[in-house]
């Protein structure tokens, strides 16, 4: 209850075995079928991260200049996605793969099957961001990678079958965060 999106961090580096401590909870995670349809890429060089925050930034610019955002809007929300990802000890790529799935040949239990394996992805995801928690650091799940697959894809030269669903930032935090939930009773029916 005391996990918060953190998107700020100190640039103290996280220790290897933090991260593998974290990956491995992300593995455990329940998954379709236990198909394990998760793939991660591990980003700490700055190098990386900032190639990768620049393509995604120019794929960002192009789709909110065709939605006739202003030139405002378009550096305010590219600057903020630039800093999320470049000032970030640590960035985890998190993709799916389809290639231990089933297959079927319809549409409907197809995309039920893909919907399946973004679950599983998703709950790794949450698995990495409670064990990152765990071990005092901060996190944020970013879903950018939605939004321009294959600049990740290319950037990161990751294998084909990789579909990016998300990143999730890491780092210890620098900021605190305080959040509310709506009441439980707003968001549940009993019968």
């Amino acid at each position: 209850m005391n996990r918060r999106s953190v998107r700020r961090y100190l640039p103290t580096p996280v220790p290897e075995a933090v991260i593998e401590t974290i990956l491995k909870a992300a593995i455990w995670a329940p998954s379709a079928h236990n198909r394990q349809p998760w793939r991660f890429a591990v980003i700490q060089s700055q190098q990386t991260k900032t190639s990768l925050a620049d393509a995604m930034g120019a794929q960002l610019r192009l789709d909110l200049a065709s939605d006739g955002a202003s030139s405002d809007v378009i550096e305010a929300d590219a600057g903020r996605s630039y800093s999320r990802i470049t000032m970030a000890p640590l960035i985890i790529l998190l993709a799916l793969s389809m290639a231990d799935m089933d297959t079927y040949p319809d549409a409907r239990r197809a995309n039920h099957e893909y919907t399946m394996a973004v679950q599983s992805l998703a709950m790794a995801g949450q698995n990495m961001l409670l064990a990152a928690h765990a071990h005092g650091l901060g996190a944020c799940w970013m879903c950018a990678p939605l939004f321009c697959p294959q600049v990740v894809r290319t950037t990161l030269d990751l294998p084909e079958d990789w579909d990016p669903q998300g990143m999730i930032s890491l780092g210890y935090p620098a900021e605190t965060r305080t959040k509310t939930r709506h009441p439980l009773e707003s968001r549940v029916i009993w019968r």
